[in-house]
């Protein structure tokens, strides 16, 4: 096989983002699309730019020999379901986040993925943005030492002006603050401190605005996390703020701090203690799609499923780690009591 052809189930802003994404991947083309509306070859060129076949039924579109990945961007509720049928029909896989809306389901599409031998990614996409990438380096190289706590948070507004909206406010869909958005945050988290998260206490709460209270899950969380090296983190989502989009970083470590894309470390002589130094980057500073660093990672998707290794960062047994605390948290809500992750094994 030397390109994957892509189908992609599910035809909205997020898989219009995946489309023009595809537009610069060497090794890989979107040459089909699966949606509940009537579709014509010339509408879809016209608002795509490419040829594009079109299915409505998605067995048929799994049932086409020549599509070798399906890339899941539907509501959340389908996620589970879609994905395990492309596993059985021998399909790759892109899914958006959340894998599913449980853990029992997601660990259903684990299975699926596992018993067909195929290969699977996740858009945890924040991973491989330049100010993650920076981030990570940053603690890698040593600079922090070695880090006791980390928070990293999400505060995004998800009103009536996005159109998600209507579907997002429920419970059966959205499922959770964590599920539906923060969960970028906490991927994040998991991957900078390097430990194996052990409990996870968390709270929720509700905005009195008249944007938010339709909701019917807590649409504010905060989660603490007890790791198995000792270091402990936080984790707030926050889909009912008024502000502008902010994903807010800060690790503490032996060595230094770094606070967003601020430094202070003791391993760089000569730094100033009363100052901070800004890491000329990238931030993460928009909720909009079409800003987010899909190319890096549809790019490393494609050339190690080509090569038939596991792709870095966002493989899916990675993401369900990520996925696995997120549930946890969301146990803690419900419950009003501490959760520890060995419960969901």
């Amino acid at each position: 096989m030397s390109e994957l052809q892509i189908g992609i189930v599910g035809l909205g802003w997020v898989a219009g983002a995946h489309i023009e994404t595809f537009k610069h991947v060497t090794g890989a083309s979107v040459t089909a699309v699966c949606s509940r509306r009537e579709l014509t070859p010339a509408a879809l060129q016209a608002q795509y730019g490419q040829p594009l076949k079109a299915y409505r039924d998605y067995a048929d579109m799994l049932a086409d020999p020549d599509i070798d990945a399906i890339d899941i961007c539907t509501p959340h509720p389908y996620h589970a379901e879609q994905a395990i049928a492309a596993a059985n029909a021998g399909k790759h896989l892109i899914i958006e986040k959340p894998i599913a809306l449980s853990w029992e389901d997601a660990r259903r599409v684990q299975a699926a993925i596992r018993a067909n031998g195929v290969k699977a990614m996740v858009c945890l996409e924040v991973r491989y943005s330049a100010q993650f990438t920076l981030t990570r380096s940053v603690v890698e190289q040593g600079l922090l030492g070695d880090l006791h706590f980390g928070e990293v948070d999400y505060y995004h507004g998800i009103g009536p002006w996005y159109g998600q909206y209507g579907w997002n406010i429920k419970k059966d869909m959205g499922a959770s603050s964590l599920l539906t958005a923060g969960i970028h945050a906490m991927d994040i988290l998991l991957m900078l401190m390097s430990s194996p998260v052990e409990e996870v206490t968390a709270y929720g709460t509700t905005s009195s605005s008249e944007h938010f209270t339709p909701y019917e899950y807590p649409t504010t969380t905060i989660s603490l996390l007890k790791f198995a090296g000792g270091q402990v983190g936080k984790v707030t989502s926050c889909i009912d703020c008024l502000q502008p989009y902010y994903f807010h970083s800060h690790l503490v470590g032996s060595h230094g701090t770094l606070l967003d894309t601020k430094l202070h470390t003791t391993r760089l002589p000569g730094m100033i203690k009363t100052r901070w130094s800004e890491l000329a980057t990238h931030p993460i500073d928009s909720g909009d799609v079409s800003d987010h660093p899909y190319q890096p990672q549809f790019q490393a998707f494609v050339d190690s499923t080509l090569a038939g290794t596991t792709m870095p960062l966002t493989d899916f047994d990675t993401a369900l780690e990520s996925h696995r605390v997120a549930y946890a948290a969301d146990l803690s809500v419900q419950r009003g009591v501490p959760v520890t992750l060995s419960e969901l094994a």
